[in-house]
């Protein structure tokens, strides 16, 4: 490694990765701290399990619509404005959600902020490739989704401190929840558009050099991907890798989601406080957020892909058909913990998949349709485990489901593979 390429990325690391990692710790947060309000809204609402899991996941939908388009807007009008509008809105709507009454406000707040946040992550995904050239790729995107982890580590106890503000100023403690929790992104919203720079040419806090060399670093890539070939933008949406890979993330979405909508009950069933409950609930996410970094570092290290998406998926699979299996809280526990490594240390190794062969705006549009058919699973995750949790008046059908939908990930990345002549990477220390 050049002096000149160890202290360009140096910069563009520091500059870049901590203040989107913030961005997504905020987002994730905001959506799903819905799974923190879920025993105490289902109790003040009146819903059963199938119906809190159905309006919880609804919010995929929307999100499954408008992810393409948005994720179109942001490579028209740059990351930096079109990531600030994003926050906004969904910052508004993460509050409107204190003021539900009934299932069917909760299913209309739910898919507006599935519209208010659509594009965000696979917005994120593409600004990095515009940033990080593809042996870099898997240890930033780990970085980044370090965030998923560490907000239900950190978010997790918050939630059941601010859930005990139970009838203050005559509100819920879940009310008090949304509302609290909902400030943030508007704060955000404001930052990007003064922190944001959308391409390394218009980056003020590089050299010439610096600036110069990462932007041909990255043409060269493109241009070798293009030599594989170019996906036109309606190609890049129906291809079928990118519909195989979109079922892939499903596998990682639904049980990632189906648990964690419900985990915090499950905890909660232990005979535990509200913050109790949170830092329980945190342990499967601070293991995780271990396996991410670890994991994501090892796959660039080694320059493979394949297997390092398999084996987690595999992880995934073990760790929750273990947990359905017992009954004692800590041994239950330990096993989800596993499962947790699993979810987690997959994802960023998942997303360098689909840039092996998209570029420009086609990457745009394809990281989005991925991102778009994955999610779907954040809606049938929850809603067939409280349909499942309902008629078994237990969880093992609805872990069992979720470890099934992990298994058909690992076979479908199995019989994908990975080429990595179109990565062009190579080992790194």
């Amino acid at each position: 490694m050049s002096e000149l390429e160890k202290r360009t990325m140096s910069k563009v690391t520091w500059r870049l990765v901590p203040f989107l990692m913030l961005c997504y710790f905020i987002a994730y947060l905001d959506r799903v701290n819905m799974s923190f309000a879920g025993g105490p809204i289902s109790k003040d609402l009146g819903l059963s399990n199938q119906e809190f899991g159905f309006a919880a996941g609804i919010f995929f939908w929307t999100y499954f619509i408008f992810e393409v388009p948005s994720n179109m807007a942001l490579d028209r009008f740059g990351a930096r404005i079109w990531i600030a509008r994003i926050m906004l809105t969904w910052g508004i709507i993460t509050g409107a959600q204190a003021f539900v009454q009934g299932v069917s406000s909760i299913i209309f707040v739910r898919l507006l902020l599935g519209v208010a946040e659509a594009g965000f992550f696979p917005g994120i995904i593409f600004f990095i490739t515009l940033w990080f050239p593809a042996a870099y790729r898997a240890r930033i995107i780990g970085l980044f989704m370090f965030a998923i982890p560490i907000s239900t580590v950190i978010g997790s106890p918050i939630s059941g401190y601010i859930l005990d503000m139970e009838g203050v100023s005559g509100l819920h403690g879940w009310q008090w929840m949304f509302i609290i929790e909902a400030l943030p992104a508007l704060v955000m919203s404001a930052v990007v558009l003064y922190y944001l720079t959308d391409r390394p040419k218009a980056a003020g806090w590089l050299s010439t050099e610096e600036s110069t060399w990462l932007q041909n670093q990255l043409d060269m890539e493109r241009a070798n991907r293009d030599r594989h070939g170019v996906l036109s933008i309606v190609r890049s949406m129906f291809d079928w890798r990118i519909i195989a890979l979109g079922f892939v993330y499903m596998g990682c979405n639904i049980p990632q989601y189906g648990l964690s909508f419900f985990l915090p009950q499950i905890v909660k069933a232990f005979g535990l406080s509200n913050v109790q409950a949170g830092l329980v609930n945190a342990l499967p996410y601070a293991v995780g957020a271990i396996g991410m970094i670890v994991w994501s570092r090892h796959s660039d290290q080694t320059a493979e892909r394949k297997w390092h998406a398999i084996i987690p998926l595999l992880i995934i699979v073990a760790g929750l058909a273990s947990a359905s299996l017992v009954a004692d809280p800590t041994i239950k526990m330990a096993f989800l913990c596993v499962a947790g490594f699993g979810f987690f240390a997959v994802l960023p190794v998942f997303w360098t998949l689909p840039t092996t062969f998209l570029s420009g705006t086609s990457a745009a549009v394809g990281i989005a349709a991925v991102n778009s058919i994955g999610n779907l699973g954040g809606f049938f995750g929850p809603w067939i485990f409280g349909k499942l949790r309902d008629q078994t008046g237990n969880e093992y059908a609805s872990i069992m489901f979720l470890a099934a939908c992990a298994l058909v990930g690992a076979i479908l990345v199995m019989i994908l593979g990975h080429n990595p002549a179109q990565e062009r990477i190579q080992p790194k220390a």
